[in-house]
């Protein structure tokens, strides 16, 4: 019996990652579980699209098929020192230990880049859908190509704009007036 009991006492190992290999298929973890006793190499399945490279420190949760420690696997990293706390029923959120997340509110997505870049890359288009305004703060917008407005009618672009301003003259008296000396 004691064997038997030695067995599924075995299965389930909570310990903390002291390492991590990040660049094989299968990430894999080094851990130190109860009693000082460390296993290297050890696989992390990780949910399908989610991936993490855990900071030494955060807890884990191994199991070992039959007890036999010598092939386990870990089925979950959590880091208690940068969860979020205080969420409510039915939020979620992804987050690192810098503080970037994304917040899953009852009252809409919070994007929290902790003062770090955000970049939207790689996509032919990108379609922005408010059904009452699109507002920026911020000291300065700079776009590298064309602004046009209401594009899907008979919009006018903001280079389009420029040229006729720059272009146009005024009929005065016997005579028409000048370009404009100042460029738009």
């Amino acid at each position: 019996m004691a064997p038997l009991r030695r067995s599924l006492g075995n299965m389930i190992a909570r310990g903390v990652v002291t390492a991590v290999n990040s660049a094989t298929k299968m990430q894999t973890l080094q851990i130190r579980l109860m009693a000082d006793e460390s296993k290297s190499d050890v696989e992390h399945f990780e949910p399908y699209g989610y991936t993490s490279n855990p900071k030494p420190g955060a807890e884990e949760v191994a199991l070992f098929p039959d007890g036999d420690r010598s092939h386990g696997f870990v089925i979950v990293v959590a880091d208690r020192r940068y969860r979020l706390q205080g969420l409510l029923s039915g939020e979620m959120a992804i987050h690192d230990d810098q503080g970037q997340k994304v917040h899953l509110t009852r009252t809409g997505i919070v994007i929290d880049g902790a003062n770090k870049p955000l970049v939207i890359q790689n996509v032919p288009t990108a379609t922005v859908k408010a059904s009452t305004k699109v507002r920026m703060e911020t000291p300065l917008l700079e776009v590298t190509g064309d602004i046009k407005d209401k594009c899907d009618s008979t919009g006018k672009t903001m280079a389009g704009m420029r040229s006729t301003y720059n272009g146009h003259s005024h009929n005065e008296t016997q005579t028409v007036t000048n370009q404009p000396n100042q460029q738009m």
